[in-house]
């Protein structure tokens, strides 16, 4: 196989993977993997999937061994190994949660890097660590420039007031902050816009990710201004383990009332609450939109609430709303989460259009509403490639 890159997204509970070609299309057409994957559903049901360009299956396993994301990576590599067409690696590339106030645009990773993204595991304790992780499996087995591509970076920007806290001042000297996450997401689906709207990008826009992990942000004139997820990656919308917004007041309480102490009181936010603590049934919305369970429906009700209280908020941020975009896997597919999303925000102008919607169009709305609302999938590891193609074709040093 041609030179190649190697995209990694390790997430939460899931490892997703590309591989691109090392040069772009000719003629500067989209950019196409050779085959992607994911293993999903770490330390719980695993899965691991692998399909061509054309989305046919390479590899199917429904029961992999995968307690960890190191036995997740390892397992990957293994595919990689005995696969008879593998490709010729030259460059990896990776989505890593936070990059603090430090790294605003990816960068290739060198040792004095890799120190520094150890060091902001305290600012993404369920994320950073699994992607510091992939950067060393990469590092371990290949020895190939790799460069790390950071889910706070399409924040950076933000007004300073965007990003207070309420707690004393002292803090933010600490790194106490609103950071915002789920950046690459945002980005892929603002590159995308044009290509799949046919219009220029909106002067005011919202776009909502919604997926196991979810979140929201505020885009004028094509910069973020203001994002759901804060401090952390537990803030604002509920998710499907996560707690999204609580009363801090309800915290305290219920760790007094139970004694939890913090590592209690993280597993409760983190990896007990959500849509899996409100139905009692499970985190996945597709189980849940399929249950006949009460709990199921209020589940899905508050999520959709949440969603429309935060929409409120970032087109109040903006001065008024152009359009609103879904995306990420309930985003995408979800046809009854995004009606009862746009039938809340019929205030703001927005006309949706249950037909298309239904269908699975790009857009959603109205042809005549004065608020668009669009369908765009997020590719984060289609950003990604790009970056390292960016930063690896003069040839980068390996770490």
């Amino acid at each position: 196989m041609a030179e190649s890159i190697l995209v990694l997204n390790a997430g939460s509970s899931s490892i997703k993977f590309a591989v691109f070609p090392a040069t772009r299309p000719n003629g500067g057409g989209r950019d196409t993997p050779v085959f992607r994957g994911a293993i999903e559903g770490i330390a719980r049901n695993s899965r691991f999937r692998v399909a061509d360009a054309n989305g046919d299956t390479l590899f199917n396993d429904d029961a992999p061994q995968a307690a960890n994301h190191d036995e997740a990576i390892g397992l990957l590599f293994g595919w990689l190994d005995n696969n008879p067409d593998a490709p010729d690696l030259v460059a990896a590339g990776h989505r890593v949660v936070h990059g603090s106030d430090v790294f605003s645009e990816p960068v290739l990773v060198t040792p004095e890097i890799m120190e520094r993204l150890d060091g902001f595991s305290f600012l993404a304790p369920h994320h950073q660590p699994h992607n510091v992780a992939a950067i060393r499996a990469v590092q371990e087995r290949l020895g190939i420039p790799q460069v790390a591509c950071f889910d706070t970076a399409f924040h950076a920007a933000q007004p300073a007031l965007a990003r207070q806290t309420g707690l004393p001042a002292r803090y933010w000297e600490d790194g106490v902050r609103r950071y915002g996450f789920h950046g690459l997401a945002f980005e892929s689906v603002m590159d995308s816009w044009r290509g799949t709207t046919g219009r220029e990008i909106p002067k005011r826009l919202v776009l909502a990710h919604l997926g196991n992990g979810a979140s929201m942000c505020a885009v004028l004139d094509g910069r973020s201004i203001a994002a759901t997820m804060g401090f952390s990656t537990v803030d604002g919308l509920p998710m499907g383990t996560r707690s999204g917004a609580v009363d801090p007041g309800a915290l305290l309480h219920v760790a007094r009332a139970e004694g939890l102490d913090i590592e209690g009181l993280s597993a409760l936010i983190y990896e007990q609450s959500g849509l899996l603590g409100l139905s009692g049934i499970d985190a996945d919305m597709r189980t849940l939109l399929d249950s006949p369970e009460p709990t199921a429906r209020t589940a899905i009700d508050f999520f959709c609430y949440r969603i429309c209280r935060e929409l409120g908020s970032l087109a109040a941020a903006l001065g008024g709303l152009d359009a609103l975009v879904f995306s990420g896997g309930i985003g995408e597919n979800a046809a009854s989460v995004r009606q009862t999303v746009m039938e809340g925000a019929t205030w703001l102008g927005l006309e949706p259009d249950a037909d298309a919607n239904r269908a699975g169009g790009s857009m959603i709305s109205t042809a005549a509403c004065r608020v668009s609302a669009w369908v765009i999938p997020s590719d984060e590891e289609r950003i990604i490639a790009g970056h390292t193609r960016g930063l690896t074709a003069g040839g980068g040093e390996a770490i």
